[in-house]
């Protein structure tokens, strides 16, 4: 470890003390937010494997679904049913604060029929993607919204350990062992001065005989 390049004086030494009790404070706030993100974590990388299994299995059957549609239709009947889609969707973003991280979150407006055409011409197949491709686009956001709330965290975890290193291994080391350099300096300036003081008063006595 290192001595800070401090005067070994008393005033220093209470300014030393003061500091390390204030980075011992800090860093056991400091470990508390690392224990908490990474509980927080825990919980969003958990979520993101259960939605993510939701939308894989949702696109599967959206897709089964359109292939059946495809067969069972003329191209041209499918390619005009689909031609003047009238749903409309409109992404709300905002965010909040979850120790001081951004969490984004996503909300999902729509608007309109995602079955628009006729019957008499399509197949129930065709009915039954369009819809699952309409839940799958919800899963969708809502997996975008887990997934950068857990970069988010991660990132914020990242910064958090580094400084709880930062303060472990290196500032509070430091400052322990300058606060031990200046008490050995003073122990030794008090020696010196006592040495002294103890020559002089013996040589003012052999003056007095």
């Amino acid at each position: 470890m290192a001595i800070l390049n401090v005067n070994p004086t008393r005033m220093n030494l209470l300014n030393l003390k003061k500091k390390v009790k204030t980075a011992i404070r800090g860093h056991k706030l400091l470990k508390d937010k690392q224990d908490g993100l990474m509980q927080k974590f825990m919980e969003v990388i958990k979520e993101a494997k259960a939605v993510r299994t939701e939308v894989e299995k949702e696109i599967g059957g959206a897709f089964k679904n359109f292939l059946s549609a495809s067969s069972l239709m003329h191209p041209e009947m499918l390619e005009n049913a689909l031609m003047f889609p009238k749903a409309k969707v409109d992404l709300e973003v905002t965010t909040k604060n979850v120790m001081s991280v951004h969490i984004p979150q996503f909300k999902l407006n729509k608007e309109g029929e995602v079955v628009t055409y006729g019957f008499a011409e399509t197949s129930g197949e065709l009915d039954l993607a369009l819809v699952s491709f309409s839940n799958v686009f919800e899963l969708l956001i809502k997996l975008a919204e887990i997934e950068k709330s857990a970069e988010n965290i991660a990132d914020e975890l990242e910064k958090t350990r580094r400084r709880v290193n930062a303060l472990e291994h290196v500032l509070i080391p430091n400052l322990n062992d300058t606060v031990k350099f200046i008490y050995m300096k003073l122990s030794e300036a008090e020696r010196s001065a006592i040495t002294g003081t103890m020559r002089i008063k013996n040589m003012l006595e052999e003056q007095g005989k």
